[in-house]
């Protein structure tokens, strides 16, 4: 189907829909002619996609950032890094570390 007739069955503007193409939110799926054409497995996939937006309360931007994140390395560790950096991820502790402050306890004083 096109993606007039797509967008009043999702509910939403064609506008809205290409919006979310935009942003990498609909599965690269286009026909000779340039011309988008969906199938129910698209229309499944931006179902899904508004479903996690409204569970979450983001917005698609928001969803196609996720995204990103969970698929480039590079943006995943500067991401992380900042959540690290604010205090909103805990640095992993390596087993070494885990290690070392065990011994650490066991060679301290039993009066401390």
């Amino acid at each position: 189907m096109r993606i007039t007739e797509a967008a009043k069955r999702l509910g939403m503007s064609p506008r809205m829909l290409r919006y979310r193409e935009a942003l990498g939110l609909l599965p690269p799926v286009r026909e000779q002619g340039a011309h988008r054409r969906f199938g129910l497995d698209e229309l499944a996939a931006v179902a899904q996609g508004v479903e996690l937006e409204k569970q979450f309360d983001v917005s698609p931007a928001e969803l196609a950032f996720a995204l990103r994140v969970l698929s480039e390395p590079t943006v995943a560790a500067a991401v992380r890094d900042l959540g690290v950096r604010i205090g909103r991820i805990q640095v992993p502790r390596r087993a070494l570390d885990f290690e070392k402050e065990k011994a650490l306890r066991l060679l301290r004083p039993s009066g401390r």
